[in-house]
C-alpha cells in the first residue's frame, strides 16, 4: 500500500510551480523520521539502509532526504514495521480523518501554502510532540 508520494504533491494544481519537486515531500519526510526515531522502521530498511537510519537518527540527514534516497520518493507500507503500519493507517492514512495532514497545517499555520515549509530539524521538532501526542492515545485505544 502507498501512503503517500512527492510526485502526488508536486505534479498537482496546488503545488506552487517555483518551488522545487522535493518541497512536496517535507511532510511524508517529517513523519517518515518520525518513524525512524521511534524504531517503527520496516525490515526492508533494517536490512539494507543502515547506514541512512544512523544518519536521520544523529539528525545528519532529514526525513524528506531519506524518502528522496532510500525511498524513490514514496512512502509504503513495507517502509515500516506492523505496529508501524498500523498506526500510520490510523493517524496518516484514514480517508476519512488524515489527522496527521491536519495538524500538520495546524502546527504550520503560519505559512501561505504548505509546501513553504521548509525541511529542518527546527519545523521537525515543531511536528514530532504532536505525532508523540497522536502516537500515546492511538495506543491507549488499541
Amino acid at each position: 500500500m502507498t501512503y503517500d508520494r512527492i510526485d502526488w504533491h508536486s505534479s498537482g494544481n496546488g503545488f506552487p510551480k517555483e518551488f522545487p519537486k522535493e518541497q512536496g515531500g517535507t511532510h511524508i519526510g517529517m513523519f517518515l523520521c518520525w518513524i525512524i526515531q521511534n524504531n517503527l522502521i520496516g525490515d526492508l530498511h533494517l536490512e539494507e539502509s543502515q547506514e541512512s537510519l544512523e544518519k536521520v537518527k544523529k539528525q545528519l540527514m532529514t526525513g524528506r532526504d531519506f524518502l528522496i534516497k532510500e525511498c524513490d520518493s514514496k512512502f509504503w507500507d513495507e517502509d515500516m514495521n506492523d505496529i508501524g503500519n498500523k498506526f500510520s493507517k490510523y493517524y496518516y492514512a484514514d480517508q476519512d480523518y488524515k489527522q496527521y495532514i491536519h495538524d500538520y497545517e495546524k502546527t504550520f499555520n503560519e505559512y501561505n501554502n504548505l509546501y513553504e515549509v521548509r525541511d529542518t530539524w527546527e519545523n521537525y521538532n515543531k511536528i514530532k510532540p504532536i505525532i508523540d501526542k497522536a502516537y500515546q492515545e492511538w495506543k491507549k485505544n488499541i
